[in-house]
């Protein structure tokens, strides 16, 4: 079947760059969040431009559906690494 093989590389380069990061102790962190997905764009734009990621398998974007009663959320969540020792039972703690 014509481009068979692109989609399995693709399928291989997507869960390869999901893995990558989730190995490790990690969380997901919401940077912003907005109704508009123009918004969405120019922010993740805005971040490449700064080179304030330093690869795209950091970045989560997810849609909230909406319905009647609640319009569609737009999220961006970036990959945390959790410092060195911390673990689920002990999060770092914050310096405030």
């Amino acid at each position: 079947m014509p481009g068979q093989r692109k989609r399995k590389r693709a399928r291989e380069r997507a869960a390869l760059a999901s893995t990558e990061f989730q190995e490790g102790p990690g969380h997901w962190e919401v940077v912003f969040s907005t109704e508009d997905e123009s918004a969405l764009r120019a922010h993740v734009r805005r971040l490449r431009a700064e080179n304030r990621i330093a690869e795209d398998a950091l970045l989560r974007a997810d849609i909230l559906c909406g319905r009647l009663v609640q319009p569609t959320t737009y999220q961006l969540s970036v990959w945390v690494a959790d410092p060195p020792g911390a673990t689920a039972a002990q999060p770092a703690a914050s310096g405030g």
